[in-house]
């Protein structure tokens, strides 16, 4: 079975090193400052010429509270006030990207994330979706995958019900862990009931999908507290779950310095919270996908990884990787064909950039071929947890072992530790090794070697 998962203490005390998550490859950590507005323009005539189907992401900076652990990009304030200069920025983003596609490129995919999305007032939510679809082919009949992030101190069943009507189907909620002495040490006093009420609105209002974030390594988390979390967070049945690894990176996320290091659990404790947690999912019927997401055996995730369909893109694990992805405000990225680029993430640039008539790129790159094939190779992995050495060959008109002879003997300490199955045809990552699948990933990484590794949270 696909969501066989080994457990190796061994194994990922060895290999549980720094790395990417491989929401794309090249990652951002490569993009740089010659890309610009004219590289988007091209890419968009190219998207439009092919007529591909589009996925459109929206960030909402804002949130009123700041949550400690928190490395998203986000403007704290209590003023609603400050939504209203963006939105008319946003707006005009959305107007300015979509004079250069086709209306007959019909929008699958549209997430909401952020910051909190639902800052925004009813009448904002209304109109920005208004825009969204006077300026783009949004799908009016339920059969698109339209998501949002909900902070369930920040919405109720009216705001789930305004949702809704808007076309909204899935939800991923903000949760955590519910134990009230570690939401303390997180400045995010969040009760079940909260939550309960949120979920149950969502499955009353028949949205299609609830998913909901975990995070382990926080700061008073023990293996006892969280596995209480965990049972109760079972207990909501949500689809999907995401349970983060926190990387502690006070020196790059200010946020984070209010976090006192000395309350956060050892590594041992850490390791211990993730395989209860792997215990108590699998045996409550949750499959493990990859990368820190489960979700039931019925979900589409779950359903395209079974016939090896499952891709990954900035979203995370999609079904949706055909799609040129479009990333709308502030510190929003896309990918278009080869392209990668991504808006500034200051808030004030991007609003002035946009006051000008001129599109907030500020940096991303093109792929080559050496980046397309790696690209390849990695999403098969991390996907499918398996590479058939004759689909790349045929893809890409390459012998696939001589291409990345240097990399075999990695490949092959690997294989003779048990992380993969490694033969002249095909690599296979073993249960024992598939919680490492990032570690499979970096060894096929080109660009891994140049970069500081302090920049990336750790595979566990």
């Amino acid at each position: 079975m696909l969501d066989a998962i080994r457990w190796d203490s061994d194994l990922i005390r060895r290999y549980d090193l720094a790395g990417p998550r491989y929401t794309s490859y090249p990652t951002a950590v490569q993009f740089h400052s010659q890309v610009g507005t004219f590289d988007l323009f091209h890419a968009l005539r190219d998207s439009r010429k092919a007529l591909r189907p589009l996925s459109l992401y929206v960030h909402v900076p804002f949130c009123a509270n700041i949550c400690y652990y928190c490395a998203c990009n986000k403007v704290i304030t209590k003023d609603r006030g400050r939504a209203l200069p963006y939105l008319q920025r946003l707006e005009q983003e959305i107007q300015l990207i979509a004079c250069h596609l086709d209306p007959a490129q019909k929008v699958e995919q549209l997430h909401f994330g952020g910051g909190t999305p639902t800052f925004l007032s009813h009448d904002e939510l209304r109109q920005l979706m208004a825009h969204l679809r006077k300026h783009f082919n949004m799908l009016d009949d339920d059969s698109g995958d339209y998501g949002i992030e909900i902070d369930p101190r920040e919405a109720d069943w009216s705001t789930m019900g305004l949702l809704r009507e808007l076309g909204f189907n899935r939800v991923s909620i903000g949760l955590q862990d519910l134990d009230p002495t570690v939401q303390r040490a997180v400045n995010r006093l969040q009760s079940l009931e909260e939550t309960r009420a949120v979920i149950d609105a969502a499955r009353t209002l028949q949205f299609r999908s609830i998913n909901v974030d975990l995070i382990y390594g926080l700061p008073k988390q023990t293996p006892e507290n969280f596995a209480r979390t965990v049972e109760e967070v079972i207990s909501l049945q949500p689809d999907r779950l995401s349970v983060f690894n926190y990387a502690h990176l006070p020196e790059r996320f200010m946020p984070q310095r209010r976090i006192n290091a000395s309350d956060l659990p050892s590594p041992a404790h850490k390791l211990e919270m993730l395989e209860r947690t792997i215990e108590q999912l699998t045996a409550a019927g949750y499959r493990y996908i990859g990368m820190d997401h489960f979700a039931l055996p019925d979900d589409e995730l779950a359903v395209a990884q079974e016939e090896e369909t499952l891709q990954r893109n900035f979203q995370g694990y999609t079904t949706h990787g055909h799609c040129d992805l479009i990333g709308l405000g502030v510190s929003a990225i896309s990918q278009i064909g080869d392209l990668y680029c991504q808006n500034s993430s200051d808030l004030n640039q991007y609003q002035n950039t946009l006051a000008a008539a001129q599109l907030a790129t500020s940096r991303g790159l093109v792929c080559n071929a050496d980046d397309r094939l790696r690209r390849a190779v990695i999403q098969q992995l991390i996907c499918n947890f398996s590479l058939e050495f004759a689909e790349i060959e045929q893809q890409f008109n390459i012998d696939f072992q001589g291409y990345f002879g240097a990399l075999w003997p990695q490949l092959q300490g690997m294989a003779n530790d048990g992380l993969i199955e490694l033969d002249r045809e095909r690599i296979e990552v073993l249960p024992a090794g598939r919680l490492l699948v990032r570690s499979v990933c970096m060894v096929f990484d080109a660009y891994l070697e140049q970069q500081n590794r302090q920049r990336f949270s750790r595979v566990i």
